[in-house]
């Protein structure tokens, strides 16, 4: 039988650290709501990042999941996982790596899903990360402080709406899935968290444009204040970059949709490669 979360925090010395950005869920029940919002999981390779103690580990190895695997970066979490590995033969496999170096696509086989408690402090990179291979992935159900989520799944227009909220759902389709209180975690947090569903469009814009799509935000909300006109000049030609994409320069980032910015980011991308052929 499987010692209990807190017992395994004790036995390994598995408080929480700061500079990890650890904050451990400990309610089974709500690691197993975590895990359901994933669906149907027969069959499919799962990586989990920042395990921890394990609770949506043991969650994740509770469903028809082929396998688990779990990428740790705290050694002392390792050392409580092997334990947990060793009850799952075969269907738990505990990577000691840090997941920013980690290449998905050549650590799993397809098909790929990602459940994760995201440490706070690499929540974002780690998505940008995601979003730049989700053509190699299912889906993904993440959890990130709340005003992270609320950003993902920003609508044009609001104030969250931003450089994260174009690139996630330029790639994915985003659903905010669960708040979560402070409360339920050790330690709580001071700030909320939630649960963010995403799943892949079909159609893989490819590295190169993912780069000019980067490049465009980056420019386009790095001075969010100005006009669109004053915030693209790093790219060379605002003008004529949205004139040719039919964009009013007078906007501002943030009105502008998900749409009109992949529209930009293949006229960037189209331009800059006549420049690198020397096309008139």
């Amino acid at each position: 039988m499987l010692p209990s979360l807190r017992e395994t925090i004790a036995r390994h010395g598995l408080e929480a650290r700061k500079s990890l950005g650890q904050h451990f869920l400990l309610d089974e029940a709500l690691c197993r709501r975590i895990a359901a919002q994933a669906g149907d999981l027969t069959g499919r390779q799962v990586l989990e990042v920042g395990p921890g103690p394990g609770g949506l580990t043991r969650a994740l190895l509770a469903t028809p999941a082929a396998q688990v695997t779990a990428v740790e970066l705290d050694r002392r979490a390792v050392a409580a996982l092997a334990e947990l590995e060793a009850g799952f033969p075969g269907r738990l496999r505990v990577v000691e790596a840090d997941a920013l170096r980690v290449d998905v696509a050549a650590l799993l086989p397809a098909p790929r899903v990602i459940v994760a408690n995201l440490p706070y402090n690499v929540g974002t990179p780690l998505l940008v990360g995601w979003l730049r291979q989700a053509a190699a992935l299912e889906r993904m159900v993440l959890m990130f402080q709340q005003e992270v989520a609320e950003r993902i799944c920003a609508a044009p227009d609001t104030e969250a709406y931003g450089r994260l909220g174009v690139l996630a759902q330029w790639r994915c389709r985003c659903a905010l899935l669960l708040r979560l209180p402070p409360g339920a975690f050790s330690p709580p947090p001071k700030v909320w968290s939630a649960v963010v569903g995403l799943e892949p469009h079909p159609e893989d814009p490819g590295e190169k444009l993912f780069r000019a799509m980067e490049r465009l935000t980056a420019a386009a909300f790095g001075q969010r204040r100005k006009m669109l006109r004053g915030a693209l000049k790093a790219l060379g030609d605002a003008e004529g970059l949205l004139a040719a994409a039919g964009i009013d320069g007078a906007r501002r980032a943030e009105t502008l949709s998900v749409a009109e910015f992949d529209r930009m980011a293949r006229l960037l991308l189209a331009r800059d490669q006549a420049a690198k052929s020397g096309a008139p």
